[in-house]
Parts: C-alpha cells; sequence; structure tokens
C-alpha cells in the first residue's frame, strides 16, 4: 500500500464529555465495542461503508469494486461506496474533525498504517479498540504479528488485511545477474551510469528504499528496533548520505531530478530508460506482466537481509457514522475468501495478513496452489531477507533530511 500514507499536522484535542481514553462513542449509539457480533451485523444490514482509500493503483479500486462490494451486498445487504483520497489528505480531516469536535463525521473507514495512524491515533481521532473483536481476527490473525505498526502499538485501533515486502524489479533479458546486495547494488549503478534511479521521499516507495540502505550502510536493522534514539542516528546517518551521495552522479538524469513517484519510476522501467524498477508489493511484477506493461522477462529480487516488510490495516474514525458496517467490512476483509482473492496476483496479488497456519488442510492448500507467477519471489526467498519496519521517528528523520542531504546537497 500503498501505502503511502503522510500527515501534516497534530491537532489540539477538545475536551470531549462523551471521550474516555481515547474510546469515542455518541450518547446516542450503543458502544458497539461491547456487543455480539451477530447484532453489529444486524444493525449493519442495508447500510452503505464509505471506504476512503489510497486510489492510484487501478487493479486495487477494481478489486474492491467488483469483489468487496458485490461480497458485501450479497452477503450483509451492505453498500461499500469506495472514496479515492491520498491518507495525508483524509489524515488532516479527521484530525480538524477532532478538533472542531465534528461528530458524526463521513468517513467509516480508512486504509491507513505507519506515522498516519500514529498522527490519527495521537490525536484521538480513531474508534476503537475494536479490532480483537471481529470474529476473523480471532480465529485467523497471530496477534504478535500486528502488536505494532512501525513501531507504534496498534492496541487494537487497526484491523491488519494485507502485507508487504519490498523488492527490486528488473528484466533478465537486460539485466541477467541483478546486484543482491547494497554493495553490489552500489557498484552496478557506478558501472551503468543513468540507468538506475529511486522515486523522491517521501513517496512511499522511495523512503522504503532508502530506509533498507539505511539499514544495509549502518549495520543492520536490530540496533534501531527499541524507538528512536538522536544520538544514535546523529551517529549512523553519515553513512547513509555518504552512500547516496556517492551514487548520485550515476543516476538516472545525473540525479538532478526524481521520479515523483513510485508509477513514475515502472513507467520509465517499462520505456527501457533505467534497468530497475521497485516496489513495496513483491507481486507487483507479475501484475504488470499481466497486464501487458512490463515484458514476460520482467523478474524481482530481494537485497540481502535487508528486505523491508510490512503491514497495512484498517481503521475506523472516532465519528465514524456507521460504526457496525466498518465492522462488518474489516472482518470481511480478514476471511480467508477475501485474503485468497487478493493473493491471487490477477486480482491484486497482496500478501496474506491472516496466519495460514490457523486455517484447516483445504483452506490452506487454496492459498499454497496460487500460482504467482515466475516474477515473485517464494514465500521461502522473502522471509529469507525479512527484516521489519524502522520505527516512525527515524522515517521522519531520515525523509526529512534526505532532502538537505541528498536532494539540495
Amino acid at each position: 500500500m500503498p501505502l503511502v500514507f503522510r500527515f501534516g499536522l497534530v491537532a489540539g484535542v477538545l475536551g470531549c464529555l462523551l471521550c474516555i481514553a481515547g474510546c469515542q462513542q455518541t450518547a446516542s449509539e450503543p458502544d458497539w465495542r461491547t456487543k455480539d457480533f451477530e447484532r453489529i451485523i444486524e444493525a449493519a444490514r442495508g447500510t452503505t461503508v464509505r471506504w476512503y482509500m489510497y486510489g492510484g493503483w487501478p487493479h486495487v479500486n477494481e478489486w474492491v469494486d467488483t469483489y468487496v462490494a458485490p461480497a458485501m451486498q450479497e452477503r450483509y445487504g451492505i453498500s461499500v461506496k469506495r472514496v479515492p483520497m491520498n491518507a495525508p489528505v483524509f489524515v488532516n480531516k479527521l484530525i480538524n474533525e477532532k478538533s472542531a469536535g465534528k461528530d458524526p463525521g463521513t468517513i467509516d473507514l480508512v486504509w491507513i498504517n505507519g506515522e498516519n495512524f500514529k498522527a490519527t491515533k495521537n490525536a484521538g481521532a480513531l474508534w476503537g479498540p475494536f479490532a480483537e473483536q471481529l470474529p476473523n481476527w480471532q480465529r485467523y490473525v497471530d496477534p504478535s504479528t500486528v502488536a505494532q505498526d512501525f513501531g507504534f502499538p496498534t492496541k487494537g485501533y487497526e484491523a491488519p488485511w494485507g502485507r508487504a515486502q519490498f523488492v527490486l524489479i528488473y528484466d533478465a533479458k537486460r539485466t541477467p545477474n541483478p546486484p543482491r546486495s547494497a554493495e553490489s547494488l552500489r557498484r552496478w549503478i557506478q558501472d551503468h551510469p543513468g540507468r538506475f534511479t529511486y522515486p523522491q521521499p517521501p513517496d512511499f516507495t522511495g523512503s522504503a528504499f532508502v530506509r533498507q540502505l539505511f539499514y544495509a550502510t549502518t549495520g543492520g536493522h536490530e540496533q534501531y528496533m527499541d524507538g528512536f534514539n538522536a544520538t544514535l542516528y546523529a551517529r549512523n546517518a553519515p553513512r547513509l548520505w555518504e552512500y547516496l551521495n556517492g551514487i548520485e552522479p550515476s543516476l538516472w538524469q545525473q540525479g538532478r531530478t526524481y521520479p515523483q513517484s513510485s508509477a513514475t519510476l515502472d513507467t520509465l522501467f517499462a520505456r527501457g530508460e533505467v534497468d530497475f524498477s521497485m516496489s513495496y508489493h513483491p507481486p507487483h511484477a507479475q501484475n504488470k506482466i499481466l497486464d501487458g506493461t512490463f515484458p514476460a522477462s520482467v523478474r524481482t529480487v530481494a537485497l540481502a537481509n535487508n528486505s523491508i516488510a510490512n503491514t497495512h490495516y484498517t481503521a475506523i474514525p472516532f465519528n465514524a457514522p456507521n460504526k457496525p458496517g466498518a465492522m462488518v467490512l474489516a472482518n470481511f476483509l480478514l476471511s480467508p475468501t477475501a485474503q485468497l482473492s487478493k493473493y491471487k496476483p490477477e486480482n491484486w496479488g497482496d500478501f496474506p495478513a491472516i496466519d495460514l497456519d490457523r486455517l484447516d488442510q483445504s483452506q490452506r492448500r487454496r492459498f499454497e496452489d496460487v500460482d504467482l507467477g515466475p516474477a515473485t519471489l517464494s514465500a521461502e526467498t522473502l522471509a529469507e531477507h525479512a527484516v521489519p519496519e524502522i520505527p516512525i521517528g527515524y522515517l521522519e528523520a531520515i525523509e526529512a533530511d534526505w532532502k538537505s542531504r541528498v536532494l539540495t546537497n
């Protein structure tokens, strides 16, 4: 996911007589966190859920419109209205509504993670906790895998619905021996001037690429997992800037400019102007092969021991007018049926957020039988190189410093 998400300001939280410890509930509606889920489904029947989400991926939009929405209507009589909006916009909207005490609002469910979750949660702009109440969360989610989002505790305010991991994309005909480590990538870039670039942070994909290099150039991820340490960052970050400044003259356009988004980088790669694209979704290259954008010879590679992985979530705003409908939709997205549909490359290819070990044998076999295509790395290979996302404080520091240390240096 894009994911995708940037925020602006932190709101002052108004005193609210109806709020207790960030768990908002208007006096006129039941506390849905305490209700039986069958009661919630009944309350949601015949309603509309307005789902605000990143709209820049046509295949994801199509999956929501042609699979999720019809399934929700058929199963629960619920209409799903997808509202495309970049996360920074709806995050600021929610924070401003919280500051103004606007309740009810207009958003029932959001697609969110990372710093945007932290910003809205800290502003009291999310409702919950609700995730552990979802039957499919109880049946299929490993709590240990969703306890934190970019190092920030989720505490049941987010329901997982997908997993992502960073890969580089290349054409095996043009680049038969792609680099497989940060150091070999540096040599490749310098040996092939003008054939590599990356999206400009804070683009989500470009930022993830830089974070991978931060791990690789400073001794690995383990040292950063206890939260932001300004002294550690100040000591280590110069090695990252040295790497990025060193490759800059050999980048596309000699590093004078960078693609504004991963979609732009995809276009440059498809045109043959550069030899690599990149994605936070391992099956992205296979998606592009299937839609005819990339040739069949395209493949992916994960840099050794530095392939960042994360989970993306849905969350319910504090002033969601249809909390029962939002809970039913979040629960449906966690169902094995929906997770399997999402996992298929022809639909999206997003990795499951549920623990496949909790499925029965026939359910698990359906996931194992999914053909991810030759461009997608195996789950075993991805797991071998996976590392966790960095705590948000480092992300914010890296993105802020990239502008002065690289872009305008």
